[in-house]
Parts: C-alpha cells; sequence; structure tokens
C-alpha cells in the first residue's frame, strides 16, 4: 500500500499526478488529483511512485513561470535542473531559527512608519475586493528587490489569468524576472493543483536558503484562495466542514505552510501575504487564522481607497511587532506614536465635524484636525509599477525623510500651505511651490 502522501501516476497519455490522502481498506485510498480530471475513469492503471511529490529547485528556476510539479506556463522547455525536492519538508529545527528582529525598510512611507516589515519575518496584506492588495504586493517586490536585492519567488494561488500575465510581463519589462520564479496555480486549476503552490514555492525559497545561503522574499497572492483550495478538496475527501463551512483542518493546513517560512543561520525568507477578507471581516476564520502566524499586518481599508488615498493603508489598524523603541529607535517610535494619537483622535470628530461642521470644534481640536488631514495625504504616495496608468512618476522615501516630513507637520511649517501640495508626494516638499500637485 502507498503511504499517505506518497505520488501516483495514472499510466495513460495524460500521467496526470495523484497524491495519497488517505487509507480507506487493506486495497484502496483515497486520492488528490493534481491536474485536470476530465478523462479519469473506472479501470484506468495507476502506479505508485515510491516517492513524494517533488519540484525542481536551482536557479535555473529564475525567469520562468511553471505550475506546482514544474511543469512550463511560459512556452519554453521544461527547466532541466539537476535537482528535485519533495514539496512536503519539516519546518527548520528551533535551534537554528535566527533570534535577532531587523526591519525590512521598503520606500513605502506609511509602512516603514506605522508598520514596519521583518527581514525574514511575515507580513500579510489584509483586504476585501478591489482595495489594492495586487498592486501593494506588486510594489514591494520592486522595492524590495531595487533597495535589497535578493531573489523573489512568487506563488499565483488561484490567480485570474489576467493578472498573473500582467504581472508576468511587467516583471519582465523591468528586469525583475531574471531574479525571480513564478509558481501558478491558475483559477481554472484543479482544487489540488491550487493547494500544494505554496508548498512548491517554499520548497524552492528553502532550497536558496540552506544549499546557497542568500536571501529570498517569498510573495503569496493570495492565501485565502489557499485556504479555500483546501476547503474544496476537503469536501472532495468527504470530511464534514467546520465553522462557516471552513475544513476542519484549516489551521494545520495553514500552519505546515507557515511554519516553513523562517529565518535560520543559513539564510532568511522574507514573506509578504496578500489575504483577501470576505465581506470585509478581519473576524472571518480564515483571516484570523492567518494573522496569528504574522510578524506585521497591513490592513487596506475601503473608505481610504474610496477617498482616493493611496496606498490604503489603515494606519490605526495596521500594526507591527517592529514598532518598539528598543528595534526602531525612540524617535521612529515617538513620531509614529504621535501620528497614531492624533489621527485616531481625528476619526473620533469625524462624526461631530458631518453634523455640526469644523467650525464648532475647540481651537486646539481644529488644528489637530488640519493637521491629520495633511499627515493623511502626506502618507499617500505613487507607485513605480504604476506609472504607465497614473502618469506621476514612482517615489520611494528614506525612513529619515518620512519622519522628517512628519515632525515639521505636527510642528506647523504646513499649516498654511493647502492639503493637497502634499498628496501623492515623496519627502516633505522645501521650498514654496515644490511637490505642488
Amino acid at each position: 500500500m502507498p503511504s499517505v502522501r506518497e505520488a501516483l501516476r495514472v499510466e495513460d497519455e495524460s500521467g496526470r499526478p495523484l497524491e495519497v490522502q488517505a487509507h480507506l481498506g487493506p486495497r484502496t485510498v483515497r486520492t488528490l488529483c493534481l491536474g485536470a480530471t476530465r478523462g479519469l475513469r473506472r479501470g484506468l492503471e495507476v502506479s505508485s511512485t515510491g516517492a513524494p511529490l517533488t519540484f525542481p529547485v536551482g536557479e535555473e528556476m529564475l525567469g520562468r513561470v511553471v505550475d506546482c510539479l514544474g511543469q512550463p506556463l511560459d512556452g519554453l522547455p521544461a527547466p532541466v535542473t539537476a535537482l528535485r525536492l519533495p514539496i512536503h519538508r519539516p519546518p527548520p529545527a528551533l535551534s537554528r531559527h535566527r533570534a535577532t528582529l531587523e526591519p525590512l525598510w521598503t520606500g513605502l512611507k506609511v509602512l516603514d512608519l506605522l508598520c514596519p516589515f521583518a527581514r525574514g519575518g511575515k507580513t500579510g496584506l489584509f483586504g476585501g475586493a478591489g482595495v489594492g492588495k495586487t498592486i501593494l504586493l506588486m510594489e514591494l517586490v520592486s522595492s524590495v528587490a531595487d533597495l535589497h536585492g535578493g531573489l523573489a519567488v512568487f506563488a499565483g494561488v488561484g490567480e485570474r489569468i489576467r493578472e498573473g500575465h500582467e504581472l508576468w510581463r511587467d516583471f519582465s519589462r523591468s528586469g525583475l524576472m531574471a531574479r525571480t520564479a513564478m509558481i501558478f496555480g491558475q483559477m481554472d486549476a484543479a482544487p489540488g493543483a491550487r493547494l500544494r503552490v505554496p508548498h512548491a514555492a517554499l520548497t524552492l525559497c528553502e532550497h536558496v536558503r540552506d544549499a546557497l545561503h542568500r536571501d529570498s522574499l517569498l510573495l503569496v497572492d493570495n492565501v485565502f484562495r489557499f485556504l479555500q483550495a483546501g476547503m474544496e478538496t476537503s469536501a472532495l475527501l468527504g470530511r464534514f466542514p467546520s465553522r462557516v463551512g471552513y475544513q476542519p483542518t484549516l489551521t494545520t493546513e495553514l500552519a505546515e505552510v507557515e511554519e516553513r517560512i523562517a529565518s535560520t543561520v543559513d539564510g532568511a525568507i522574507t514573506s509578504v501575504q496578500a489575504v483577501f477578507v470576505p465581506a470585509d471581516d478581519l473576524s472571518d476564520p480564515a483571516a484570523s487564522a492567518v494573522m496569528a502566524h504574522l510578524d506585521a499586518r497591513v490592513i487596506l481599508s475601503r473608505g481610504m481607497a474610496a477617498a482616493g488615498l493611496y496606498p490604503a493603508v489603515d494606519p490605526l489598524q495596521s500594526q507591527s511587532r517592529l514598532l518598539d523603541p528598543k528595534v526602531v529607535g525612540p524617535r521612529h517610535f515617538r513620531v509614529a506614536d504621535e501620528v497614531r494619537r492624533s489621527l485616531s483622535r481625528y476619526r473620533e470628530l469625524q462624526d461631530v465635524i458631518a453634523m455640526l461642521g469644523v467650525e464648532e470644534l475647540s481651537a486646539q481640536d481644529r488644528l489637530l484636525v488640519r493637521r491629520s488631514r495633511r499627515i493623511e495625504r502626506f502618507l499617500t504616495q505613487p507607485f513605480v509599477v504604476s506609472e504607465a496608468f497614473t502618469g506621476r512618476p514612482g517615489e520611494r522615501v528614506p525612513l529619515e525623510a518620512t519622519l522628517d516630513g512628519c515632525e515639521r507637520i505636527f510642528n506647523g511649517e504646513a499649516d498654511a500651505w493647502d492639503e493637497g501640495r502634499l498628496y501623492m508626494v515623496g519627502a516633505f516638499p522645501g521650498a514654496l511651490g515644490e511637490g505642488a500637485t
């Protein structure tokens, strides 16, 4: 009898792979198909490979677009590598984990200021449909690759073919594709193929870390669709659904992926994961399960997106465990705390302003509202990857310039300006007229 998670192969012209999921009896197993199921029928011969599913690893994978088994999707011949590794692997031993926390600066003002990323850590981008998760993910890839170098692995789970094709073309035009491997399980792929995309991507990242001793950036779009694929396969395997229809193994399936994303003495895997939030409800079991594994969470706000404040990062709900004076320094912590307190008070006053008008506020609150609105606009930023759509040249802002700009706004240097002067700029405008829109 083949063991659980052993790979089988259908002996027909397709040679499609199967993965054993359960033993139903002394001569019967239940398997998961990782290819199209059309043409499968009773009586077909199935042979055991005697090994788990494997994925090709090595620098030959850079610049390629493949599926979870390493089969090409870019119209080129199959990649030829010296090594294939099992896609199911244990996480690194606790004794090999790197203990220090080091910020990874992105050049995006609102992220660097309020929820700094961790080098070798895990960050989630949470938001409903249409609030900018994918475009922010693309900007982060461009930013991190430009500022820090390293290799990137993109896992497209349930990706729309339009989005995947645009991403591939954008990466190719910008030169990033030479340092990136893309692994897709398209939206029309079998649920088993979508379920195994993160495992395949992690296998490549682990090889870069453990064998090549280099840092890598793992991008996942979208973790919710990975869990959704798990829900579909769970139903196909006959398991009873759990809360809100999710699979009873949700937390285990997610932990098998998240625990492998780790920084060791050999190198770091830095992960940025887009997470779709159903009905913008952060208490959804899928969103809640992902949050428990993250070092930083970036919450995208539909209200801010509607107001044109991009990136639409909610400054009050977004958090990072690196925002600590011992990690980022006392000045950074003080400025971030002042920004949060100011924006929090501004939101409390918005109902009063809507009913009575800003003139009914005290002089102190009117000043706070004026400066908070300027802070909101200063934290917007034009993206490099969206230059073709917006016509605005993209900006990357050093952390020092972000802190300096916030301090100058709180010191009153922008009180007499039209707040539009601070919208979609990079660093704080200096001389009169600089940075005007």
